[in-house]
């Protein structure tokens, strides 16, 4: 038995067609396509990315609606009439806002000279997400004007005490709802100088710690930015914005209500900083860089671990100049003792 070679397809009856060239120039396609059914699907970052790539792009990507409904559909807080206001008042409106507020804040070089006028107004525009679904929306006016705020510790309350805000949060009663609120839960806190037209946003946008307090069962999550100080005159010198959002209540399986959503700025000794000491660093931070839209997560755990950890370092050697005066004082104490003893002896 034998088996034949040859091939398939006889090159004498093969045939080949040539397909006709497609057209692959955005120019073939009609801008009103690619503004309405294409760049209308894009986030920000997405957005702002096409408009990288060629003149056509920018030009569709320009267009205020577009960022209007992107402002809107990521911080809903932007859909109040203060804010609206605000943002209109801006050389390129809602693109310009959200260039502003939704990168990470890192401030100013320490070393740099700070002239700025504080403002006499910060407004708070705060949103949370869980599992990218709003759970919570509102924006908060501050006068900072006052001598009462000035000397105060700073502090801002989105809820009053006796509000809640419910969530579909379950309340597992365990510690699994504080490692799933890890990657569940996000925040967004864009302070505004209202009368400069200035943004930043003080989130890390997740959590950089949730934790159940032992005796209340709360579920605390914390979000941080770190912001360059220099207060005294060193690079390393820095402040922690800290948001802490709480939420409990709801029976075992049920769902929790956020009771509290807070900010406060602490400083490299562990102390709150008052009204004064809090504008100077936001007055910077309004006129710092912006860091990596596409990292603030990894970026912002990072630096608010570095902080935690100078933190610790500047408190051990606190402790350890104290433990050495201690000792001092006790030797010093002891030759006194002695030495008393040794004169009334020769007495």
């Amino acid at each position: 038995m034998s088996f034949s070679k040859q091939p398939p397809f006889s090159s004498s009856t093969a045939t080949t067609t040539v397909e006709p060239p497609i057209a692959t120039s955005l120019s073939a396609i009609h801008p009103d396509i690619l503004q309405s059914h294409v760049l209308t699907r894009l986030d920000g970052l997405s957005l702002f990315s096409a408009a990288c790539t060629s003149t056509e792009l920018n030009s569709l990507a320009s267009h205020r609606d577009l960022w209007t409904n992107i402002c809107h559909s990521t911080w809903p807080s932007t859909n109040t009439p203060r804010i609206r206001e605000i943002i209109s008042r801006l050389p390129n409106g809602s693109r310009s806002f959200f260039s502003e507020s939704f990168p990470l804040t890192t401030g100013l070089p320490a070393n740099l000279q700070r002239n700025y006028d504080y403002p006499s107004e910060l407004i708070s525009a705060v949103d949370i997400h869980y599992k990218n679904k709003p759970i919570f929306s509102k924006v908060v006016e501050t006068e900072t004007s006052s001598a009462w705020f000035l000397c105060s510790p700073f502090r801002i309350d989105m809820l009053d005490p006796k509000d809640t805000c419910r969530t579909p949060i379950p309340n597992s009663g365990t510690e699994e709802t504080c490692h799933d609120l890890v990657g569940d839960l996000s925040l967004s806190w864009i302070l505004i100088d209202p009368t400069r037209l200035r943004s930043m946003n003080l989130s890390s946008h997740k959590p950089v710690s949730v934790q159940r307090h032992w005796l209340s069962g709360e579920v605390h999550a914390r979000f941080a930015t770190v912001l360059a100080a220099g207060e005294r005159g060193t690079a390393s010198e820095c402040v922690q914005c800290g948001i802490v959002v709480t939420c409990g209540g709801g029976a075992q399986g049920g769902e929790m209500d956020v009771r509290g959503v807070s900010l406060q700025v602490e400083d490299m000794d562990g102390v709150f900083l008052d009204g004064e000491g809090s504008l100077g660093i936001f007055s910077a931070g309004f006129e710092g860089k912006k860091g990596m839209s596409g990292r603030r997560e990894i970026e912002g755990r990072k630096r608010y671990e570095m902080f935690l950890g100078r933190k610790r370092e500047r408190k051990e050697r606190k402790l350890k100049k104290e433990g050495t005066l201690d000792m001092l004082c006790v030797s010093f104490g002891v030759m006194v003792f002695f030495s008393l003893g040794l004169f009334l002896w020769l007495r």
